[in-house]
């Protein structure tokens, strides 16, 4: 096992699939000689070359209809947009081209490729450069949509995501790029769609995405030190596929869930996991479902501001308290 960055394992998987398919490029403003705005993709050029490597010019719409032609006629491209933000200027292509086509041409077009982005907030790059928009995609079908929270899980979804033959948004947490976990070494794949259990417990089941992972891990260890509550704690890894089953098995054992994302309240993935488990888990749930979110406004850019908006260890404490005691 390797101890490497979050921002470093994403450069791994691009690596070990490059490798492995000479069919899989890469596209993307400053990916190359750069090697990223946010550094995820250091060493690829050198290894791969400028065929393979391909800087752009400052303009989504012409990266995403060049990786959905390429896709079309046989290679396996990753896009990257450097902030997710920047959906909003390329959606069309993603929301009614990318993810219609297969079905459109009734199977006899498949659109084998990765777009790959900076997401979320805790940076202070402002309302314009914060947004979590893992929602809007998981809205459009046709899409998959995958926010891993750990290295490790970064190499094996974006390797399992560069091998699909559908359309991934790969979503990279902007704010997780420094952080350093274990990553193993060789060929590594994570099925999309299995979410992870990384903490179990008997009180709650805390479901969590992205930054909110390592939030809602340290909630549930306060939790246990402070006031005698044992949380389970379930990564999702992916919003599409979902992993319903997981969901319902640990809140089962529970009775009880706390959502934690990083969206807005209104139409957040804890809307839709919360309404899957109040029908399929009524007469098991021992109290409401609980949902922790970031307000429905624009994120903030000063320091204190944006703290206070996004979810953090003592929101989720709170909240579990309030639904436990």
């Amino acid at each position: 096992m390797a101890q490497l960055t979050y921002r470093e394992a994403v450069a791994a998987a691009m690596a070990q699939e490059m490798r492995r398919d000479p069919n899989v490029v890469f596209l993307g403003e400053d990916i190359a000689a750069a090697g990223g705005v946010f550094k995820t993709s250091v060493g690829l050029l050198e290894e791969f070359g400028a065929d393979r490597v391909r800087d752009t010019p400052i303009s989504e719409q012409a990266i995403l209809g060049a990786t959905m032609g390429a896709a079309m006629t046989g290679l396996r491209p990753i896009a990257e947009i450097m902030f997710s933000d920047f959906f909003a200027v390329c959606w069309d292509i993603v929301a009614n081209e990318m993810a219609k086509t297969r079905y459109m041409t009734d199977g006899q077009v498949t659109l084998p490729l990765v777009i790959r982005s900076g997401n979320g907030g805790g940076s202070r790059f402002g309302a314009q450069h914060s947004q979590a928009v893992e929602n809007w995609a998981m809205a459009v079908p046709g899409l998959k949509v995958v926010a891993p929270a750990l290295p490790g899980d970064v190499k094996g979804l974006l390797a399992a995501a560069i091998r699909d033959p559908d359309p991934v948004l790969f979503f990279e947490q902007k704010s997780l790029y420094a952080t350093k976990g274990e990553v193993p070494d060789g060929e590594y794949v994570i099925e999309l769609g299995k979410a992870n259990v990384l903490r179990s417990g008997t009180d709650v089941t805390i479901v969590a995405l992205a930054l909110m992972v390592p939030r809602a891990l340290k909630a549930a260890e306060q939790l246990e030190a402070e006031h005698g509550i044992s949380a389970t704690v379930v990564d999702l890894r992916s919003l599409v596929p979902l992993d319903t089953q997981t969901i319902l098995a640990e809140v089962a054992k529970t009775g009880r869930m706390v959502t934690v994302e990083e969206n807005p309240r209104l139409c957040g993935w804890g809307a839709e996991v919360s309404s899957i488990v109040a029908e399929e888990l009524f007469w098991d749930l021992d109290g409401p479902i609980v949902r922790v979110t970031t307000p429905h406004i624009p994120l903030a850019a000063a320091d204190s501001m944006e703290d206070a908006m996004l979810p953090n260890a003592d929101r989720i404490v709170q909240a579990v308290r309030q639904l436990v005691d």
